[in-house]
């Protein structure tokens, strides 16, 4: 079980894709910049069987901003973004409504 001091230790908040790239030699991979409310963060997705690269940019979505920065197929990723995931989808999740960017989500 997680105790609420775990999930208090989870920095959640609204961040904004800035643009998408293609990670070379990858069939799944993105690289994203992230503005997370006063910072740009670099994320590593596999999200590329499930989004254009034009569908992403712009979009608000819900990212972990303090995970342990991680290299994944050399490429620096500094958080993570939340997605909902089945057999045969991938869905961000996104806020439903209109909030700045850096929102703390809870």
């Amino acid at each position: 079980m997680v105790t609420i001091k775990d999930f208090e230790k989870l920095e959640i908040k609204i961040g904004e894709i800035l643009s998408v790239e293609e990670v070379p030699d990858s069939d799944k991979l993105y690289v994203l910049q992230v503005d997370v409310g006063g910072k740009q963060i670099q994320l590593v997705a596999g999200l590329k069987n499930y989004y254009q690269q034009s569908e992403l940019v712009g979009k608000k979505i819900v990212v972990l901003s303090n995970l342990e920065p991680a290299v994944i197929r050399g490429v620096a990723s500094e958080g993570m973004l939340l997605a909902a995931i089945d057999e045969n989808t991938v869905s961000l999740l996104t806020p439903d409504k209109e909030v700045s960017v850096g929102s703390k989500v809870a």
